[in-house]
């Protein structure tokens, strides 16, 4: 995964035992789900602001038509602004809108890594180190799925 907040460890992050990771599953899934409409909403609203902004000249007052596409703009940036913090107040982390990938912070062999899921997929069946990203997935074992947090 690219350099960036995407790979910032939170500070005092949530552990998550596999078993707790999937209990949060139905959860997350409707919020990546509307994580992902609400984000291509967004970048189209500002796709056409700027079409509209564009055409617009530093003038003391901005036509009708950029006020409310910048409103747009600004409400749907809220929505998806509040969509990240609910995953973040279940204690997972968005990792790429388009892909519905999210990470939860777990222990395997007392070290910190990533209980990685993506958006379609069953359960969380695949983890990968901090630094790693999602090509850096490898299968769930033995070290990550009994569940108990040391």
């Amino acid at each position: 995964m690219a350099d960036g907040p995407f790979n910032m460890i939170t500070p005092d992050p949530k552990i998550f035992s596999l078993d707790e990771a999937e209990r949060t599953l139905p959860l997350v899934r409707r919020i990546v789900v509307d994580l992902q409409h609400e984000y291509a909403l967004w970048r189209a609203a500002v796709g056409q602001f700027e079409l509209i902004s564009a055409g617009a000249r530093a003038e003391e007052r901005l036509p009708p038509e950029v006020v409310a596409a910048e409103r747009e703009v600004a409400l749907l940036a809220e929505r998806v602004a509040a969509l990240f913090g609910e995953l973040e107040a279940i204690g997972c982390i968005a990792k790429g809108i388009e892909a519905g990938l999210i990470d939860f912070y777990a222990l395997r062999d007392d070290r910190l890594v990533y209980l990685c899921w993506r958006l379609g997929e069953e359960r969380i069946d695949h983890w990968h180190d901090l630094d790693a990203g999602v090509d850096g997935r490898r299968p769930i074992d033995a070290l990550l799925s009994t569940g108990i947090i040391s």
